[in-house]
Formats: structure tokens, sequence, C-alpha cells
């Protein structure tokens, strides 16, 4: 079922109090809805981004996406705040945790919602994705092949992102993964590491991988953007979320 869906920037407060900009999209219809935190991809708070809410937000979801880099660069362009944040390494772990924590609770308070939260990434989004859910007590997550998430980033990398693997024993909801076969980050061999330690804890999750997709196979504005793949993980997404998030 598709709904009419609105859409507008607005303010949540995250990380210790703290206040920044977020992209909240939602069924312009009455009834009860799951809600999804979007987690951007390192080009930052960006039409892309915004897209997949809006898309979202017709499939009956409550779609709310951060604006990570808004104390590096409120008002700034995505490219100019994403370079503030990258020269300070990235998002801390902790703050993107917290800012999650913000936006599922927005997500709950509002009238329409009907309790349940998940979280969705892309790229770095997707690292954090699996960090959110292995941080705070959710109900689905998404990770759209992210980087990182077993072997960190390497020492002369600008960004800091230790490893999360050991985190899989505390992920608290069920995880699907969605990953390009040409991919170096991760690559296959990060993918079934990650699959390995969460068999070894006994969770929940499902892996998907593209032959022929690399990295950003979702992004359209990209050349890595690849149809077949995008079209499927998309209804994979879709098939998720109903079982773990509609009413």
């Amino acid at each position: 079922m598709t709904h009419d869906m609105k859409a507008e920037t607005i303010t949540v407060r995250g990380d210790g109090g703290d206040e920044f900009e977020a992209y909240l999209a939602q069924p312009f219809a009455p009834g009860s809805f799951g809600g999804v935190v979007i987690i951007h991809h390192f080009p930052g708070w960006d039409r892309m981004t915004k897209e997949v809410a809006r898309r979202f937000a017709t499939d009956g979801y409550i779609a709310l996406v951060p604006h990570l880099y808004h104390r590096e660069g409120a008002g700034a362009s995505p490219d100019d705040a994403a370079a503030a944040a990258r020269a300070r390494g990235g998002v801390p772990d902790d703050r993107l945790v917290g800012d999650v924590r913000g936006c599922a609770e927005h997500i709950k308070a509002l009238p329409i919602s009907n309790g349940k939260v998940g979280c969705l990434g892309h790229c770095s989004g997707g690292r954090q994705a699996f960090l959110a859910a292995t941080s705070l007590k959710l109900d689905a997550a998404v990770d759209c092949y992210g980087g990182a998430l077993v072997y960190g980033t390497p020492p002369e990398s600008p960004l800091k992102m230790p490893a999360l693997l050991d985190r899989a024993k505390d992920l608290s909801c069920p995880l699907l993964g969605l990953f390009g076969e040409e991919d170096s980050h991760p690559s296959p061999d990060e993918v079934r590491v990650l699959a390995e330690e969460l068999d070894k804890h006994g969770k929940t999750y499902e892996f998907h991988t593209y032959p022929g997709a690399g990295h950003a196979f979702f992004n359209v504005d990209k050349p890595s953007y690849r149809v077949e793949a995008a079209l499927d993980g998309y209804e994979k997404i879709g098939e998720f979320f109903r079982r773990y998030l509609a009413s």
C-alpha cells in the first residue's frame, strides 16, 4: 500500500542534550506506523538520503534522518560539513549512539507511532546502524555495505572508526545485511567473518550479497548504482520491515 506523505526539517535533542537538525518524513494518513532512523552515508545529510526517507514514508513508516554533522557544519553544504567531520576523525561512536537514541525517542513520542523503531544506514552509516543496534534496544537494523565493521579503519585513515566485531554478542534485534560482491569495504571476506561471529552468538540475521555490485550500489547519483541490486535490496528491506516494524 502506498501512502501520501509529508516531510519537513525539524529539531531533535540528541547526545548530551544537544539539539540538531533532522529530516522527518511520515505517512500523511491516520493509523499506527513503525519508525526507522536513517543514518546517512559519509557524504552527509544529502538529497539521496532524504529521498530514501520519503520512499519509506510512502511505504508506511515514520522515517527520521539525523544531521550527524550538524555540530561541525550547521548550515553548511553536505560537502563542507563532511569535510569538517572528516578533519575531526568522523562522528564519535558514543555521540552517534546518543543521537540515534534521541531520534528513536522522538519517533516513539509521535501520535502515529506504533512504538517500534529500527535503523538503517549506508556505507559508514551501515557500520553505525550496527553500532546502534548493539548499543540500544531496537526492533530491526539494516546494514547496507557498512565498512570498517570487522577490521576498523586502517591506521593511516583520517577517520577513527574502530572495529565492532566484538559487539556482535550485544546485537539487540534482527539484522539485515546487503552487500556487493565486488566491494572491498566491506569485502566478501569481512561479511563472512561477521556472519560467523553472529552465528557464534545465536543472533537473528540475514545477509544478501549481489554479484556485479560494488560499494554504494543503492546510490542513483553515482556510476556505482546497480539497478537490479538496488531494486531487489529495497524489496528485501520492505519484507524485513513488514516483519519486524509493522503493526
